[in-house]
């Protein structure tokens, strides 16, 4: 069983496409400060860095920085590797920070034992995807529980306008976010009907949770497209992504439905753009197609 949505498509995860993991580089008490500095730059970075770039980014001899760079890597807190050949000529090497899990220390067991779950689902149900899907309305219904239905008006400061609630690294760095604009009282919104307001508000909530989860979303006004730049259980979404992201699809549905918004036409596209999966929470409008003339 396909979650709806999906249309069929099959979840393959592709480098650089989907959450990144969290940069987090261990910090030794006995790292130098030179080869502290050069760590910094390092993850700073969104991409790998060259000999060349982060001795410009220091303004010192790049002899001194590969010297640092090669001793972060023999001391386990970067990595490298080569570029890609161009030409004749030995290619550059690339040189980026060692990673952490984005999961913290008390959130660690929690990712274990789902990492297991999810596994345990894949290999034992005979439709492992549907499962999931049902785990997860289960569990988004039940963290709303008790919470009353939004009335219509948008919450405020979130991170769900105009997909600016985080930076590139989910940090947040575009500042508060704008106040959707709220519905006129028992009037229409951009001419939709008014139990639609509801549904928004509802969205706009499902966007706060999953905040609250660690998905860092970034989302439309409307709260109906929402890019989810990190995911808590990435490692096992690469392993079972089918499962794992079903859960999460549900989790999306499940907290909708218990909000009083409708749960069709919602989809979930797993590794879908570079840095991000695409959550919809409403049905996407069908392609306009030209007549022929």
């Amino acid at each position: 069983m396909e979650p709806p949505g999906q249309a069929g498509r099959a979840i393959s995860p592709r480098p650089g496409y989907g959450p990144p993991p969290v940069r987090r580089p261990v910090r030794p008490a006995r790292l130098s400060r030179a080869r502290l500095a050069v760590l910094d730059v390092l993850a700073s970075q969104s991409e790998p860095c060259t000999v060349a770039s982060v001795a410009t980014a220091l303004d010192q001899h790049t002899n001194t920085v590969r010297e640092h760079l090669e001793g972060l890597v023999e001391a386990g807190l970067a990595t490298s590797e080569n570029a890609p050949a161009h030409g004749r000529g030995r290619p550059a090497r690339l040189y980026s920070p060692a990673t952490e899990s984005p999961t913290t220390a008390g959130a660690a067991e929690y990712a274990g034992l789902a990492s297991a779950l999810a596994a345990q689902i894949a290999r034992s149900s005979a439709d492992p995807v549907g499962d999931a899907l049902a785990a997860g309305r289960a569990w988004g219904a039940d963290l709303v529980e008790g919470q009353e239905p939004p009335s219509g008006e948008p919450p405020t400061g979130g991170p769900s306008s105009g997909e600016r609630g985080h930076g590139p690294c989910g940090e947040g760095a575009d500042g508060a976010a704008r106040q959707a604009p709220a519905a006129p009282p028992g009037g229409e919104y951009d001419g939709v009907p008014g139990p639609d307001h509801v549904a928004r508000a509802a969205r706009h909530e499902v966007v706060s949770l999953l905040d609250r989860l660690g998905f860092a979303p970034r989302a439309d006004d409307d709260a109906a497209s929402v890019a989810l730049t990190r995911c808590p259980l990435l490692e096992a979404a690469y392993r079972n992504p089918e499962v794992v992201c079903a859960v999460h699809l549900g989790l999306a549905q499940g907290a909708l439905e218990r909000l009083g918004a409708p749960r069709e036409g919602t989809s979930l596209l797993p590794f879908a753009e570079p840095g991000a999966c695409r959550l919809h929470l409403r049905p996407q409008p069908e392609p306009r197609r030209d007549k022929a003339s």
